[in-house]
């Protein structure tokens, strides 16, 4: 199970760069959208979030912090990347069809399009210039 998470994929050259770039860029843009919402959660002032699937404003936004800035942080590192885009997948998915259902496609966009990308890398891994090829090349020759 840890080696089919782990595994980088079998791909040429230019496809493992184009993942590089494509986990560094996304996670990096969406690091640094989530950085905000960590200082809203560990800071002093009262917490200020939506709660769209009815967990509660600080448990909505305690997974949230764990995606946009935890789960980016592993993606640019490309440290178990495939799960680590999972709850960003997720979470751009009820950006889009629940905080923005009502918005039209126009405010759904960018949710949409980081979402593509997340799936891209959740079937694809992280490419052999990450960590988890060199974590599944050490479970692999033992």
């Amino acid at each position: 199970m840890i080696k089919k998470i782990l595994d980088p994929g079998n791909y040429p050259n230019n496809i493992d760069l184009v993942l590089l770039i494509l986990r560094v860029a996304v996670g990096g843009f969406m690091l640094k959208h989530g950085m905000s919402k960590f200082s809203n959660l560990f800071g002093d002032a009262p917490i200020q979030f939506a709660d769209p699937i009815g967990i509660g404003v600080t448990a909505s936004l305690a997974l949230t912090v764990f995606a946009e800035v935890f789960c980016s942080i592993l993606l640019i590192l490309g440290l178990a990347s495939r799960f680590a885009a999972s709850p960003l997948l997720i979470t751009m998915l009820v950006a889009a069809f629940i905080v923005h259902a009502n918005d039209g496609f126009g405010k759904m966009e960018m949710a949409l399009l980081y979402g593509v990308i997340y799936l891209v890398i959740t079937i694809a891994g992280a490419g052999k210039v990450s960590m988890d090829n060199w974590i599944y090349s050490k479970l692999k020759t033992k």
